[in-house]
């Protein structure tokens, strides 16, 4: 019995630090979201090096439109909440089925360019297996002209 309280306390231990607090650091800065940390768990437009970049998404409606239909398109993903709204921000996030394990996500639209800036980071450990850079991809068809 006593074997069991210690994996049921592990357990409990593990899974109540799944979620984390919000990170320090994300938002804008100088027309920056956050730099992604050196684990590869964490993609964005605004990194210079292969493993963490990923290109920004492209419209050519207005940001107003492009917004709500990121909005919409993020909204329709399992397990996601936004968080923060401004005009040329959205901060969400999205949440692990199995664990909880929570992925922040950011979005910067400049109004003097056409596109969406991007950022996506796990909270906890050190490889999300590509799920930021996937979710950010499926994201992107929302930004993607119908053939």
């Amino acid at each position: 019995m006593a074997r069991y309280s210690h994996w049921l306390t592990f357990l409990a231990l593990f899974l109540g630090g799944c979620s984390g607090e919000i990170p320090a650091g994300l938002g804008l800065r100088d027309g920056r979201l956050a730099s992604c940390p050196k684990s590869p768990n964490c993609v964005a437009s605004q990194e210079s090096d292969a493993g963490h970049h990923i290109a920004p998404f492209v419209y050519s409606d207005s940001r107003a439109a492009a917004r709500a239909r990121l909005q919409a398109a993020i909204l329709a993903l399992p397990r996601a909440t936004i968080v923060t709204e401004r005009e040329d921000y959205l901060h969400a996030t999205f949440a692990s089925a199995l664990f909880g394990f929570v992925d922040d996500a950011e979005f910067y639209l400049p109004a003097d360019r056409s596109v969406i800036e991007v950022r996506s980071c796990a909270r906890k450990g050190y490889s999300d297996f590509g799920v930021n850079r996937k979710r950010l991809e499926t994201l992107r068809t929302a930004f993607t002209p119908a053939p």
